[in-house]
């Protein structure tokens, strides 16, 4: 068996995926800013066929949650700069790429909390089923880590920029005949992910229609004084 990464002489390190995450979002539109916000969102990390190895796994049903390192695959942008603007400022402010969470890194890598569910005997070797992920269908993931509660736990820690911006959930209003078009299992999910403002912070036109690709439906809404409405599911 081969290493998964190796070092070269100047320290780089050269790693593949050991895994890609099966989620209901298949754009990055939508997808939760950070991890946990809607937790009813379901994911099945699917392990690459030379990582299908039960007994890589051996004892991880004793965690509730798990740490995630993976990649942003779809950043779409080279190189890098020293400061970004982070969405949750509106765009309007510039900080520096090691105090935000910005895709657009040196290495665009990320890490997502989320919770075990279980984990499944697939075709395809075993499966891990979880909850809460904020991350675009098909992302590659470079290493899993289980959550220990008495070390990752910081109630002490203080957030930054983030403490002051107002975290608003938007009332979300779908019609009962929109609703019913949706199945049964992904519509808390959906609702939980409309609730966090999918659109851009600089886009806040009452009268446009957005529109949210979520599993195998387009979900069409509008957004105005606070509430987001659902004007149709289609597919």
């Amino acid at each position: 068996m081969t290493d998964v990464a190796s070092f070269r002489e100047d320290g780089s390190l050269l790693v593949e995926p050991i895994a890609h995450i099966r989620t209901d979002f298949p754009t990055k539109f939508g997808v939760p800013r950070q991890g946990g916000l809607a937790p009813s969102l379901a994911g099945r990390v699917v392990f690459t066929p030379k990582y299908r190895d039960a007994n890589a796994l051996r004892g991880i049903e004793g965690f509730s949650h798990l740490w995630l390192l993976w990649g942003f695959s779809q950043a779409g942008r080279k190189g890098w700069s020293p400061t970004v603007r982070p969405p949750r400022l509106g765009g309007n402010a510039r900080l520096g790429v090691f105090a935000t969470r910005s895709p657009f890194r040196p290495n665009p890598l990320a890490l997502t909390c989320v919770k075990l569910t279980g984990v499944e005997t697939a075709a395809d070797g075993p499966v891990l089923l979880v909850a809460g992920a904020d991350l675009m269908d098909g992302t590659p993931i470079y290493d899993i880590k289980p959550y220990v509660p008495y070390a990752d736990c910081r109630p002490e820690a203080t957030g930054g920029f983030t403490e002051e911006v107002e975290r608003r959930l938007l009332t979300v209003v779908i019609p009962d005949e929109l609703l019913a078009a949706v199945p049964a299992d992904k519509r808390a999910a959906l609702t939980e992910t409309l609730a966090q403002d999918p659109r851009p912070a600089y886009q806040q036109d009452g009268d446009r229609v957005y529109v949210l690709p979520f599993g195998a439906q387009e979900i069409a809404f509008t957004v105005r004084d606070g509430v987001l409405t659902v004007t149709d599911v289609r597919g």
